[in-house]
Formats: C-alpha cells, sequence, structure tokens
C-alpha cells in the first residue's frame, strides 16, 4: 500500500493498493450530480446496495450537497476519512467510481471503524478486503489507534464472510453479536455481529 498525504493533515489524500485507487471524497474531486447518479434512486441498483448500509438512497441533489459538505467538516475535525474507490489500470471498469470506503475515528476509544459500499457490478472482486487491510493499516500505522472494529449487520452473510477472512488474517477476532446495537434510517432495530484486531493483533501478523 502506498498513501499520498500532502496536506500534512490526520488522513492521507489518497491511497493505492494492488488493484484500487482511494481518493479523499470531497467537493473536489467529484461532481455532486455524478455522485447523486451513484447514491439516489438514479442508480438501479441502489436499493441492492444500501440494504444493509447506515444511510437510505439520496432523495435530492441538495442532500448529496450537504451529505458532501458535512464529510469535509469531518475530515477537518478528524473524525471520519470517506474516500472515493475506483479499480486501477487492468481492472474491468478501470478509473470509474466503483463506491466508497471510509475509516471513522473515536479519539475517545482510540478506535476506529472502516465502512464500505460497492456498486453491483464491482461486487465479487474482493475489493471489499483489500480496502479494508489499506485502511487499517491507517488507523494503526499513521493514527496510532488500539483497536479496529468492523460491525455486521445480522443477516449480512456475504459481507460476514469476507470480515471474518480478513480481520482473522490480521490476528484479529470474532467478538459475539450485539443485539439491539443500532437504528436504520427506516425505523428497524439491527443486531451487530463485532469482529476486531488490536494493535498487538496486527503487529503480529503483519510484523509492522
Amino acid at each position: 500500500m502506498t498513501d499520498d498525504a500532502r496536506d500534512g493533515g490526520l488522513f492521507p489524500e489518497r491511497l493505492e493498493t494492488d488493484r484500487l485507487e482511494l481518493e479523499r471524497l470531497c467537493h473536489d474531486t467529484v461532481d455532486v450530480m455524478d455522485y447523486y447518479d451513484l447514491v439516489s434512486h438514479r442508480n438501479p441498483n441502489v436499493e441492492a446496495v444500501t440494504r444493509y448500509l447506515p444511510w437510505d438512497p439520496h432523495e435530492s441533489p441538495q442532500e448529496t450537497k450537504e451529505y458532501l459538505d458535512e464529510l469535509e467538516r469531518k475530515w477537518a475535525d478528524g473524525e471520519r476519512a470517506e474516500y472515493l474507490l475506483r479499480p486501477r489500470a487492468g481492472e474491468d471498469g478501470a478509473g470509474e467510481i466503483a463506491g466508497s470506503a471510509c475509516l471513522i475515528v473515536d479519539w475517545e476509544t482510540r478506535t476506529g471503524t472502516p465502512g464500505i459500499w460497492l456498486r453491483k457490478r464491482f461486487w465479487g472482486r474482493g475489493y471489499s478486503a483489500e480496502r479494508a487491510r489499506a485502511l487499517i493499516a491507517v488507523a494503526f500505522e499513521r493514527l496510532d489507534l488500539d483497536l479496529v472494529a468492523v460491525p455486521v449487520e445480522d443477516g449480512n452473510e456475504r459481507s460476514r464472510s469476507a470480515v471474518a477472512d480478513y480481520v482473522a488474517s490480521l490476528g484479529g477476532q470474532y467478538d459475539g453479536l450485539v443485539r439491539n446495537d443500532a437504528r436504520r434510517p427506516d425505523g428497524r432495530i439491527i443486531d451487530h455481529h463485532r469482529y476486531t484486531v488490536t494493535r498487538e493483533q496486527y503487529e503480529g501478523a503483519t510484523g509492522e
């Protein structure tokens, strides 16, 4: 993994993995209307994409603008790093926006939480694990956090299998089912399976 931290801030502006480019998601890197096309009902697969996500499809371009405004504020405050995901040269769909990935930071508990959404055509390629390893490296090697925690909604077996594999590869573990852990935008109360990696586990698995 390589990173570019030209602005001198907490988060790198860009990250690269073997198959992916991660670029900061903000007004400077994406047009509001272009992003609205991906996260609203203009995307014909958006319901499948957001089924297990903590947000509903955007209802208007104004909502997308306000969302990007909020991401810029959280980036500046060191609370959340959000990145556009693009396949690199040689990958099907190279250069297209495949989705986005984030790292949410809770400084009080020194915990990072990675997240992701992908357009349906990019499912099944192993991109989720690849970006997770990159963001977990940022959490431990750059931000000096103590723990990375990954919640997976109960019933989301596809994601749970992927998370279990990459967490295990980094020395982490399955902590168990946390009941009534979150409320979805539609009002549903959901349970989460919790997976974690400590700094010590990460260093033991990677030698970093």
